[in-house]
C-alpha cells in the first residue's frame, strides 16, 4: 500500500453541539444523582440565548431543569456576557419540552429481563498504534482541544468556542510516520492580536502533540479565515449528538449511528458501545490482534443481541469465540459489568468518550483478559 493521512476533528468545550451535549448529558446525571433507575432521553438545542431541552424522563429525582441548564452553561465557558454577549447563564431563555417515557418502550425494559431500549448497530474499536490503545488522529485531536481549553483562564484572549483538526500520515504497513497538517479554529476576542492568537495555537500544539511526529513540514493553519470572534450559540446552532465521530475515533474507525449524550444506559446506543469498547480493548491488550472492531445488534425489548462480529487483523472466529465465552452482551449485565447507573456521564461529554483514563470501559479487567489469552 502507499502512505496514506487520516484526519481528525477535535472539539472545545464552548462549541455549541459540545454545550448541547453537556446539557443533556447533566440531565442525566441529575436524575441518576437521586434516581439510578432513571429513564431519560433527553435532547438539547442552543442558539441564541435560547436553550430548548425536549425527550422523555421517568425518574422519582426532584430534577429543576433551569438549575441543570444554567450549571451546565456555566461549565461550558458561558457564564457572563464577558463570555459571550448573547449567550450566557445570567441571561438564558429556556423551554422545556419533557415528557415521560412511552410505555410502550418502558414494557420492553423494565420486564424480568431487561431487554435492550430500542434496536440498533453498535461498534467499538481499539488498535495499537497508541498507549491509549485509540487511533492517533483522533487522541491528539481531542488532546490539543483539551490544552487549548485549559489556557482559557491565563490567556485573555481566548473565548470558548473552538475547533481542531489533525491529519497524520501513516506509512503502507499503518503505522503512523508524522503529522502532516494541523488546523485550530479557536474564537478569541476582538481586540486580539492574531500574531498572539497564533503563537498561543502553536505552542499549545508542541506541548501536547507528540514532538517525534512534527516535521520541519507540518503545516499549521490557525483561524484560517483570518478571524474568529462571532462565535458559540449566537453564531450557530448546537444540537445534542451532531458530533459523532470526534466522541468516537475520529472517523479512523466506524461507529453506530446513535448518539450517547442525553441517554441512560438502557439506551444501547450509548451502553453497548461502552461495552465493544470495552471488549475491543481487552481483545488488542491480550495480544489477539493489533486493530479490532467489535460490532453487535440488539431488537428493542429483547436481551440478547442479534449478533455480535469480530473483524481483526488476527484470527476472526478464535476471537470471537473467545469473546462470547468471557463477555455478556446483555442490557442488565453490561449496566452491572461498567457500573453505568452511576451518574458519570458529565465526564465524558468533551474530547472523546474513548481513550480517557477513569472511564469504566478505559479499564481492564485482568481475569477477562487471561481468559481471552487462554
Amino acid at each position: 500500500m502507499d502512505n496514506y493521512i487520516v484526519s481528525s476533528e477535535g472539539m472545545s468545550a464552548g462549541h455549541p453541539d459540545k454545550v448541547a451535549d453537556l446539557i443533556s448529558d447533566s440531565i442525566v446525571d441529575a436524575c441518576l444523582e437521586q434516581d439510578p433507575g432513571s429513564r431519560v432521553a433527553c435532547e438539547s438545542m442552543v442558539k441564541g440565548n435560547t436553550v430548548v431541552v425536549a425527550g422523555e424522563v421517568s425518574t422519582r429525582a426532584a430534577l429543576d431543569v433551569g438549575r441543570v441548564v444554567r450549571s451546565a452553561v456555566e461549565a461550558a465557558g458561558y457564564r457572563t456576557a464577558e463570555d459571550d454577549p448573547v449567550f450566557h447563564a445570567d441571561a438564558l431563555n429556556l423551554v422545556s419540552l419533557l415528557t415521560e417515557q412511552s410505555p410502550d418502550i418502558a414494557r420492553g425494559v423494565d420486564g424480568a429481563e431487561q431487554g435492550a431500549g430500542d434496536q440498533g448497530v453498535m461498534f467499538g474499536f481499539a488498535c495499537n498504534e497508541t498507549p491509549e490503545l485509540m487511533p492517533a488522529p483522533a487522541l491528539y485531536a481531542n488532546r490539543l482541544m483539551q490544552e487549548l481549553d485549559a489556557r482559557h483562564a491565563s490567556v485573555p484572549f481566548l473565548r470558548p468556542d473552538g475547533k481542531c483538526q489533525v491529519s497524520v500520515e501513516y506509512g503502507g504497513n499503518g503505522v503512523p510516520l508524522r503529522i502532516s497538517t494541523v488546523v485550530a479554529s479557536v474564537q478569541h476576542a476582538p481586540w486580539a492580536d492574531m500574531s498572539d492568537v497564533r503563537e498561543c495555537c502553536l505552542d499549545a500544539a508542541r506541548t501536547v502533540l507528540p514532538a517525534g511526529l512534527l516535521t520541519p513540514e507540518t503545516r499549521f493553519l490557525v483561524n484560517p479565515t483570518g478571524r474568529f470572534v462571532s462565535g458559540g450559540p449566537q453564531a450557530d446552532c448546537g444540537l445534542t449528538g451532531r458530533k459523532l465521530a470526534a466522541d468516537t475515533y475520529g472517523g479512523a474507525a466506524r461507529h453506530g449511528g446513535g448518539a450517547f449524550s442525553g441517554k441512560d444506559c438502557s439506551k444501547v446506543d450509548r451502553s453497548a458501545a461502552y461495552m465493544c469498547r470495552w471488549v475491543a480493548r481487552h481483545v488488542v491488550e491480550a495480544g489477539l490482534a493489533n486493530r479490532c472492531e467489535v460490532q453487535v445488534a440488539y431488537a428493542i425489548g429483547v436481551p440478547d443481541p442479534v449478533s455480535v462480529r469480530i473483524a481483526s487483523d488476527g484470527d476472526d472466529a478464535l476471537i470471537l469465540r473467545r469473546v462470547r465465552e468471557v463477555f455478556s452482551f446483555r442490557p442488565a449485565d453490561i449496566e452491572r459489568e461498567l457500573g453505568l447507573r452511576r451518574p458519570i456521564f458529565r465526564s465524558t461529554v468533551n474530547y472523546g468518550h474513548f481513550g480517557r483514563p477513569g472511564l469504566p470501559w478505559e479499564m481492564t479487567d485482568e481475569r477477562r483478559l487471561r481468559a481471552l489469552q487462554g
